[in-house]
């Protein structure tokens, strides 16, 4: 499960279970099946991933998306090729575990010990591949571009985080009637921006120079810095399962002084990074010291009741300015290839979509949530445009546009919510579908928004002549 019995990286409210020694025992006489079908199901992640990102790559969308979908299509809402052991699932219902199952003479019990370890090692990876992908999150944040688009894109991803943050979370309790932590929760996966999708836009379209090309990414990494904040702060009050407002205050101020202290201490961190590879003449002399620094800082990050992410994307922002930056950025690339594919194809497996079947009476609820999330995550990031002021002419619906995908940065808090316990099936998956849906939109309206621009423009030249 993600991280259910042995770990507690997101939620540290979960108790670990401690394994018998008969358990432990059986553990270890399976250790070459456990091993098996870890290896199976790192087969069918990458199969599923590579496939689902070409796919949504020749269909002009972001690739990320692709895997997501393909997670859905091989965990438990479809093909049960990828499944973990939460929600009632059993090593039954998994296809790859019957197909181990036969090939080993497995014992029901033998099954279920075999099934609930490979999970586990399974989550292990998924958790090592959101934190790889926060700090490469942090590497392409540019502190640099931040101080150029200034207080415009501030007041922006202020306003993107504040909307719909409030409106959602309000939302969700006064009319759904979800309790205050999950709903908090919810409406914390409605605050980020997806810095990448929404670059790969605006430089395909051109306009990533121009004044609303720089606000938007500027706000979006804003947004990034913003979310990661919220998360830490909603994820650590999830440990506690109650609002405590000192705990809160506690939580913002350790969670913005240690970004804003890692960042102010980023010039000795770099001058140490690169004396410490200019030294160094074996392979991994750049990559090694990287992830010792972003491990540790992952690390102190969760041992100070924050979240290891935040650490890692702290690492990010600080080595962004080294002098190795990039090589470094060159570096990472295939090591996230390999891990963070499969955060989202095991987020997409836990997805069960039945739970949205607006046949059965009682997922109808759950239905309603998700177009209530997605019409939240629309209008709290289209209201952004109308809080530029001092630029004349600024094409306000398409820096509101801009603001809309959640991308990734979505994916992370609902992977989270539902690993730690705080989201059930309904919600869960209705982020997930907000997620979607935000990114899949954005990219053909961000286009019509700069097009509607030019052609007022061209039309405006033309009564001029």
């Amino acid at each position: 499960m993600f991280l259910n019995d042995t770990l507690t990286l997101w939620s540290g409210g979960i108790t670990p279970m401690m394994p018998s020694p008969l358990l432990a025992t059986v553990a270890a006489e399976y250790s070459p099946i456990i091993l098996s079908g870890v290896l199976l199901t790192l087969v069918t992640i990458f199969i599923a991933s590579k496939i689902g990102s070409e796919v949504a790559k020749r269909l002009d969308f972001p690739p990320v998306l692709g895997e997501l979908v393909a997670g859905v299509v091989v965990g438990v809402s479809a093909l049960h090729l990828t499944i973990f052991p939460e929600g009632g699932l059993s090593a039954a219902d998994s296809v790859l575990m019957t197909a181990l199952q036969a090939l080993n003479h497995l014992s029901p019990a033998a099954l279920t010990t075999v099934f609930e370890a490979q999970s586990e090692v399974i989550s292990v990876l998924a958790e090592l591949g959101v934190i790889i992908l926060l700090f490469e999150i942090g590497l392409e944040s540019d502190l640099r571009q931040l101080k150029e688009v200034g207080i415009q894109a501030v007041v922006v991803a202020c306003i993107g985080v504040a909307v719909p943050f409030a409106a959602g979370t309000a939302g969700l309790m006064a009319i759904f009637h979800v309790a205050a932590i999950p709903a908090i929760f919810a409406g914390a996966a409605l605050t980020a921006t997806s810095i990448g999708i929404t670059s790969k836009v605006l430089s395909e379209l051109g306009q990533l120079k121009s004044k609303e090309g720089q606000i938007i990414v500027g706000a979006a990494v804003i947004d990034d810095v913003l979310g990661i904040i919220v998360l830490a702060v909603v994820a650590s009050l999830a440990k506690t399962g109650e609002i405590d407002i000192t705990n809160v205050i506690y939580l913002i101020v350790s969670a913005t002084a240690f970004l804003i202290g890692s960042i102010l201490l980023g010039g000795f961190f770099n001058t140490a990074f690169t004396s410490i590879v200019e030294k160094l003449e074996t392979r991994g002399n750049i990559i090694i010291p990287a992830f010792i620094f972003a491990f540790f800082m992952a690390f102190l990050g969760n041992a100070i009741h924050l979240e290891a992410i935040l650490g890692a994307f702290a690492a990010g922002l600080v080595l962004d300015e080294s002098d190795a930056r990039s090589e470094l950025d060159e570096l990472i690339k295939p090591i996230a290839d390999l891990f963070v594919p499969i955060f989202f194809v095991t987020v997409g497996a836990r997805a069960d979509l039945g739970v949205l079947n607006p046949t059965v009476p009682e997922n109808r609820a759950g239905l309603l949530i998700a177009v209530f999330l997605v019409a939240i995550a629309v209008f709290g990031k289209l209201v952004t445009g109308w809080a530029v002021f001092g630029i004349p002419g600024i094409n306000r619906w398409a820096i509101g546009v801009g603001m809309i995908p959640r991308g990734e940065v979505g994916l992370v808090f609902a992977g989270i919510g539902a690993a730690s316990g705080i989201l059930d099936k309904p919600l869960q998956v209705s982020i997930i579908i907000m997620v979607i849906l935000t990114t899949f939109v954005a990219p053909p309206f961000l286009r019509i928004a700069f097009g509607q621009t030019d052609k007022i423009a061209v039309q405006l030249e033309s009564k001029n002549e």
